[in-house]
């Protein structure tokens, strides 16, 4: 969503009944950023606890077969489908209205999540392929930041960051995504079956001409979404790129308030944050935890080649991508933004979670040992990002909180200028 919507909603009230203009429906707590992040960590708790406590339980529910699938695989593969229309909306209207519309402004970010994904990468493979015990198949796992997490971290540590701070994570956080989805389409696909991929494209091409016709009978999208997932899931193609395209060809028009993108997001984005996400973590991020597993973390290639892309990688990419692309080109950071803000958000970026545990499945799909392993690393990295990149932008938030009133009636100056450096 753009930033003007996102602070048009009201407050929630947790404590006693609200009515009237300020009263929030269940859907609309579960749209909100810190309810969906809070939901997806009180999900990862319960899968560890159940996975440690419940072994046996937790495994056998995950392989429990539904239909053509295991639930396991109707997470991954089938509800997760949902979370990547999400994200498909999400770039299809930041590409019309949003940060993506303005190339020149949203160049830093941009490179920067470029970088930010290269280095995690690179440190990875550098970790794996060193070392006689190493597995370089993981690459792609560190180099995704998990936008919901982020986010709803930034919205609990940081009210007081100039609003350009969200933006620069928001749009870092969104070409991220687009970078994830297509290195889950050209690396992760494979066994390529034409046939039911030229019927995947058939459902999505049929969903954009219908878009552009202007045919806004929601009930004839659902049964065409099934269809295409369906071709995607046995194309070889992972079925989740099936919502991104959805997603980007859904209609979005600047200054309409209820267009198809608009809509679309406001019926789904809820069972998403609040159901299929936290679901998702649920059977994902059961990691049988012990003191080997831990000692491990700290010695073992997969899962320091992880931990140092998503804490060290992430901070190193975004922060020299800004600067090189603020130095040598005429794009600049948003006004008020100092570079210890970009410092603090490129931690806070490590958190990769959702498309990490994603990456970790399709990196060793034959290997529980090593996806439990990168998993538990997951975890572990982006715990450590949320602390001390949540702890970086809650100083930062004081900083431009007593600075505003020391300087009631300044105007910040670009984030790229020697004097807004504090």
């Amino acid at each position: 969503m753009t930033d003007s919507r996102k602070n048009k909603r009201p407050r929630v009230s947790i404590l006693r009944p609200v009515s009237g203009p300020n009263a929030l429906h269940l859907s609309d707590i579960f749209r909100n950023e810190t309810t969906g992040g809070m939901l997806m960590l009180a999900a990862t708790v319960a899968a560890l606890l159940w996975a440690n406590l419940g072994q046996h339980s937790y495994h056998f529910f995950r392989e429990l077969t539904v239909g053509p699938m295991t639930i396991e695989q109707w997470a991954a593969d089938g509800l997760l489908t949902i979370f990547f229309f999400i994200a498909g909306l999400e770039l299809k209207r930041e590409f019309v209205e949003g940060s993506l519309s303005r190339p020149a402004d949203a160049l830093v970010p941009i490179v920067a999540a470029v970088c930010g994904m290269v280095f995690p990468a690179g440190i990875y493979t550098v970790f794996n392929v060193l070392s006689s015990q190493g597995h370089p198949a993981g690459w792609a796992i560190p180099m995704a930041t998990d936008i919901a997490f982020a986010l709803a971290v930034l919205a609990i540590v940081g009210s007081d960051l100039p609003q350009a701070v969200r933006a620069f994570l928001l749009t870092l956080a969104i070409a991220d995504d687009l970078g994830s989805i297509i290195v889950i389409a050209v690396f992760f696909s494979n066994g390529l079956n034409i046939w039911w991929l030229v019927g995947a494209i058939a459902c999505i091409g049929l969903w954009g001409v219908m878009q552009h016709f202007h045919v806004d009978n929601g009930w004839w999208y659902i049964p065409l979404f099934i269809v295409g997932w369906w071709c995607m899931l046995h194309s070889g193609v992972h079925a989740t790129i099936a919502g991104v395209a959805f997603g980007l060809l859904t209609r979005s028009e600047e200054d309409v308030l209820d267009d198809p993108a608009d809509r679309w997001q406001h019926k789904v984005e809820p069972w998403s944050a609040g159901a299929v996400v936290p679901f998702f973590a649920l059977m994902s991020a059961g990691v049988k935890v012990s003191k080997d597993t831990f000692l491990g973390l700290w010695t073992h290639p997969i899962s320091l080649g992880i931990i140092c892309g998503l804490i060290g990688g992430k901070v190193i990419g975004i922060t020299l991508g800004s600067w090189l692309t603020a130095r040598f080109t005429s794009a600049e950071l948003g006004r008020g933004v100092a570079w210890r803000d970009v410092i603090a958000v490129s931690v806070l970026a490590g958190i990769g979670f959702t498309v990490s545990m994603l990456m970790t499945d399709l990196s060793f799909p034959k290997s529980h040992a090593f996806a439990d392993e990168a998993k538990a690393s997951v975890l572990v990295a982006s715990f450590l990002a949320a602390i001390l990149g949540g702890g970086l932008l809650h100083h930062r938030s004081k900083k431009h909180a007593l600075r505003r009133q020391k300087h009631p009636h300044e105007v910040p100056v670009a984030a790229g200028s020697s004097i807004n450096t504090d």
